[in-house]
């Protein structure tokens, strides 16, 4: 079975990190690129980075920009979000997910995690 399974979220507080993994499971990562999405209550699933297939490529949203870094470890089949100075405004399901290239569309993505809830909150 194809599977995306995100790991390492849960409740910090203002200004600290936390680090976020992508593990896929039935599959190779290899030859997709990752994109990582959040979802806060009452809004839409946004992109908010992206790593190419090789990891020579990586696209930020700007507010995310200097906080966030992402990696991946196709060695272990695993990608990371690094998220350092987290604003209670980072509250959100986070998910990941695999697809040709990198896009901020969710219908550009084949397979998708089942998401791990971030809470920034003192």
């Amino acid at each position: 079975q194809l599977q995306l399974v995100e790991s390492g979220g849960g409740l910090v507080q203002p200004g600290g990190s936390l680090r976020l993994s992508c593990a896929a499971s039935g599959f190779t990562l290899d030859y997709y690129a990752i994109g990582w999405f959040r979802q806060a209550p009452g809004k839409e699933r946004e992109g908010i980075s992206c790593i190419s297939s090789s990891g020579g490529s990586r696209n930020y949203v700007d507010s995310m920009k200097g906080r966030f870094t992402i990696s991946r470890d196709n060695a272990k089949n695993t990608v990371y979000l690094q998220m350092n100075s987290l604003k209670p405004e980072d509250t959100a399901v986070y998910y990941c997910a695999a697809g040709g290239y990198c896009s901020a569309l969710v219908v550009e993505y084949d397979y998708w995690g089942q998401g791990t809830q971030v809470t920034v909150s003192s």
